[in-house]
């Protein structure tokens, strides 16, 4: 697995996984930030946070243009640097529900959607070029698993980071987080006669919250805003963090950083001859990619409601604790601990020393220990539960699951079976609407928008849609590396980041539906639209298959028909 990989690899994941650190803290806390500083709705707080990472997302189609006209890496540092000024304006706490504060906070997330349209397209074209050299070509695909495992790893710890940072501002006061008390303190400082019931909930959580039921609504909507902004301010951390990765690595692979003027000469000198495409070949692959960008607008508009419906189901309809073994889900460093006996499993199969062996499987009696020792000091039940913490197991799985997933691909592939990147898109669409019909299930008997259903269901949901990405979106990422066209790397892996902007808009669609209809419901529309987006890449599997193929004469009539077949 770790095996025939550049030193590059490594240097420019960490550096992602700092990065990555500091945008999933941020975005772990995001809608609930808008709902508690603003006092949004659903329908409110949903588009927001749906046109911001649509923004995030298109930015790299600009930022992929750029760095096709410049340089990929100055494009990287820039991005940086623009990132932690966006991130630092988060930081500083503002007024509670005023209009300067929204257009400070709407400056900021703009800075931080140009940042990451400059840093994280290029930053992967830039693992892509480490793999043109013969020597490595073949471990493309492997590599940009590695790479996705790597920056998950900081996605992992970004909920509980965020979770306290919100506890530390909290418990200086002597408050809580209660779920349902931030939309009870906007109602109330909204006018809404609901002191009674504020004063109810703040009491059966330890909270005094005194005569002046207004003043306490204006406290606790300040300091847990402000504890939110330390999330933000961790995030700054985060980014110089992955600055001084990527610079102190930058041997590792000076020699793929290139500008304008440079690009053919260190071409030359460092990779193999890339072959000129004829325009018909170019446009073969631009049509190919461009159907392939269809169908993931869909996914994400699916996947991405971890952030969105799925955050509203944690808060609004899901039981703010766990018990049995689910308890240590909640524990990020149990999680980082199974993942790591994951790996340690695997290492005792794979290695090819009987030391090697033997030290793995120390670490694997070690993780044991660990992991027992975690379950018997966590109460039970553990209660408290804040929604945020929901959204580390998606990373976690993907951290813990994808050695497995390299192990079966690469069993398929020495067997000559294992699908194509296209296929496995289309497999990746199967698993996501599985993974809604748990949710589905789950929601069955849920009327309205208020429940406690068990957090298995969402923790199961999680698993089923992670395998859903693995099958997506490394593949796909190292898909549109190996088939754009040369002269066109930037701006084809801009557009699948605009592909992925136009799905996370669409993530405001549900958000819409929230509370309008059935839970169930809206479960039930993003299964028919895994289904329908499915069924379509299938349809069009072998044409789909031949365009891209590694042959080097295009034929010109399957062309014609493949783009028919995309109009």
């Amino acid at each position: 697995m770790f095996k025939n990989q550049p030193p590059g690899l490594y240097v420019l994941a960490l550096a992602n996984t700092g990065e990555r650190f500091g945008y999933y803290t941020m975005i772990a806390v995001f809608l609930l930030f808008l709902q508690a500083k603003f006092g949004f709705d659903a329908t409110v707080s949903g588009q927001i946070y749906a046109g911001f990472l649509a923004t995030v997302y298109f930015m790299p189609l600009v930022g992929g243009w750029v760095a096709d006209k410049w340089s990929f890496s100055k494009c990287v540092v820039t991005g940086l640097a623009v990132m932690f000024i966006g991130y630092a304006i988060m930081a500083i706490p503002t007024d509670i529900r005023s209009t300067s504060s929204l257009i400070i906070l709407i400056t900021a997330l703009l800075l931080i959607a140009v940042g990451t349209g400059l840093f994280k397209g290029n930053l992967q074209v830039m693992v892509g070029d480490l793999y043109n050299n013969k020597q490595y070509e073949s471990q493309r695909d492997s590599a940009f698993s590695l790479f996705y495992m790597a920056i998950n790893i900081g996605s992992m710890f970004a909920p509980m980071a965020a979770t306290q940072m919100c506890n530390v501002a909290l418990h200086a006061k002597g408050l809580n987080y209660v779920a349902s008390l931030p939309a009870l303190c906007n109602q109330y400082l909204d006018g809404v006669e609901n002191g009674a019931e504020l004063i109810g909930v703040a009491s059966e959580n330890g909270m005094t919250v005194g005569e002046d039921v207004m003043a306490f609504a204006n406290n606790y909507i300040s300091t847990l805003s402000t504890g939110y902004c330390y999330g933000f301010a961790l995030a700054c951390i985060s980014l110089v963090v992955s600055a001084l990765i990527y610079f102190g690595g930058k041997k590792t692979f000076a020699h793929i950083i290139t500008d304008k003027k440079s690009a053919n000469d260190n071409n030359a000198k460092t990779s193999e001859k890339v072959p000129e495409l004829t325009p018909a070949q170019t446009r073969q692959r631009v049509i190919a990619l461009l159907l392939v960008f269809t169908v993931v607008i869909f996914f994400w508009m699916v996947f991405h409601q971890n952030g969105a419906t799925l955050t509203e189901f944690a808060k609004s309809c899901t039981s703010p604790e766990a018990t049995g073994f689910t308890r240590i889900g909640f524990n990020v460093w149990a999680l980082m601990c199974i993942a790591i006996g994951v790996y340690a499993i695997f290492n005792i199969f794979q290695a090819s020393s009987k030391v090697t062996r033997i030290i793995s499987g120390v670490v694997l009696a070690a993780v044991a220990f660990v992991i027992w020792k975690i379950n018997g000091s966590t109460p039970d039940p553990l209660t408290g539960i804040q929604p945020q913490e929901f959204q580390q197991f998606n990373p976690f799985y993907v951290v813990a699951l994808t050695p497995v997933s390299l192990a079966f691909f690469g069993w398929l592939a020495k067997r000559k079976k294992e699908p194509s990147a296209p296929r496995k898109i289309g497999y990746g669409m199967v698993m996501a609407a599985i993974a809604y019909g748990i949710m589905l299930i789950g929601s069955w008997n849920i009327s309205g928008i208020n429940s406690d259903a068990s957090c298995n269901w969402l923790i199961s949901t999680y698993l089923v849609l992670t395998f859903a990405e693995l099958l997506l979106s490394p593949m796909g990422i190292s898909f549109v590396s190996k088939v754009a066209p040369p002269k066109l790397k930037g701006s084809m892996m801009g557009g699948w980041f605009a592909a992925t902007a136009i799905g996370n808009y669409l993530v405001s669609i549900p958000m819409l539906l929230w509370g309008k209809i059935s839970v169930a419901a809206l479960w039930g529309i993003l299964i028919a639209i895994c289904i329908i987006s499915a069924a379509f890449i299938f349809s069009i599997m072998k044409k789909l298959e031949a365009a891209t193929s590694d042959s080097p004469a295009p034929n010109v009539d399957q062309l014609e028909t493949v783009e028919d077949e995309a109009i």
